[in-house]
């Protein structure tokens, strides 16, 4: 394993223990941009919740995003 590599299992490690995700950390889980994460988050689309000034994102909240679009039909090309 590089250290690179062992870094990130690191992370990963404590990433799945967090209750509440920045949405760079729920980006990164979704494996979607960051950009298009905090676009979500402003649409309502993933549920966040604000802590002081804090943006955050309910671990819990993901597995209903990716149900929510499961469930959604598909759209026209």
């Amino acid at each position: 394993m590089t250290e690179s590599s062992s870094a990130a299992a690191v992370r990963e490690a404590v990433d799945s223990a967090l209750v509440l995700l920045t949405v760079e950390e729920a980006a990164r889980r979704l494996r979607i941009g960051r950009t298009t994460a905090f676009r979500l988050v402003l649409a309502g689309e993933i549920e966040s919740v604000t802590v002081g000034r804090l943006r955050r994102v309910p671990a819990d909240a993901l597995p209903a995003f990716v149900a929510k679009l499961r469930h959604r039909p598909a759209e026209a090309a």
